[in-house]
């Protein structure tokens, strides 16, 4: 960092069909930017997503009144942790602030990072203390998603914290250096390690628009997070599969005893019941831990085609 002159703090946000939301949004971090334009050099890096909406031309109208904004346009609609790793490679920020564009993490809690950041702290992450305007499905699902993260990952990812924190410029480098592709960021910060705190705070509604994590991503994004950082998938289908084979070897041993002293248990039918048991049982678990290698070898095949993890159509500055 240069010592003559202020630390960039950058705010990088990504977006998807959000158009209702740009210029709210940009009003909002507008005031908390003047409140800390002493201190900083700000920049504001808009991803836009591949929206198929307004959303492109709402950030362009914005650029128009608007100075330090940086708009990143990517080729194709990427998704979210994509359009997030776009956002933190261009940013040139000492600091850099991801957040969502919906507004329902509250810009207004930038100041609150900047301050543990002064203090030391290489990642600041928001911890959801409540969420406003959530069906209970919803909560449920999400309190659960969490804590079975938590419970089947080798890194100690925080409970309720999503992807908006703010992260030293020697934590995105870091992550620059972690080029994969089913990306699970929130677990990725975890992972780089280094001074890490919280800050409590209670979400919002959403402003304008729809959310865009349906249950469909939801559990996609569960299943990237799950397999990124664990390995227990796999082996609970060897342990299930070692579980099978030894209730098959004791049920082989009363069949046999049976055989031997000519008894008949009780509702016995021969042969018909127990083999279309056997085999429908057998065959469900034979299929459940395919699935589970065929996740794991599905990543491993994205990964080692080697492609881009995205494209940038064009970079416009204000």
């Amino acid at each position: 960092m240069n010592e003559s002159a202020r630390p960039v703090l950058s705010i990088a946000v990504p977006l998807y069909n959000e158009a209702d939301n740009v210029g709210p949004l940009l009003d909002r971090l507008a005031i908390v930017a003047e409140r800390l334009r002493a201190q900083f050099e700000i920049e504001v890096v808009l991803v836009n997503d591949g929206s198929s909406d307004g959303t492109l031309q709402a950030i362009r109208s914005e650029m128009q009144r608007r100075s330090s904004i940086v708009l990143v346009n990517l080729s194709r609609n990427f998704g979210h942790q994509l359009a997030a790793t776009a956002g933190l490679e261009i940013a040139r920020g000492d600091a850099i602030v991801l957040m969502d564009g919906d507004l329902q993490d509250p810009p207004e809690l930038i100041e609150t990072f900047v301050q543990k950041w002064r203090e030391g702290y290489d990642v600041v992450y928001a911890v959801r203390r409540s969420r406003r305007g959530e069906s209970r499905f919803k909560l449920v699902t999400a309190r659960a998603f969490y804590r079975v993260i938590k419970r089947l990952t080798k890194v100690s990812i925080p409970l309720d914290a999503g992807d908006f924190r703010l992260m030293s410029r020697r934590v995105v480098e870091a992550l620059r250096r972690s080029p994969e592709r089913h990306r699970f960021l929130r677990g990725m910060v975890s992972w780089v390690g280094f001074n890490q705190t919280a800050v409590e705070y209670d979400r919002d509604v959403r402003h304008a628009g729809t959310t865009k994590y349906p249950v469909t991503k939801m559990l996609r994004f569960a299943m990237d997070g799950i397999t990124s950082f664990s390995d227990i998938p796999l082996r609970f289908a060897s342990y299930f599969g070692f579980a099978v084979s030894a209730i098959a070897f004791v049920y082989a041993l009363v069949v046999i005893g049976f055989k031997l002293f000519s008894l008949k248990p009780p509702g016995y039918t021969p042969g018909w019941a127990s083999t279309i048991v056997a085999v429908l049982f057998l065959g469900g678990v034979q299929l459940m831990s395919l699935g589970i290698l065929g996740e794991y070898l599905g990543r491993v095949y994205d990964e080692v085609k080697g492609r881009p993890l995205y494209l940038i159509s064009d970079i416009e500055r204000s």
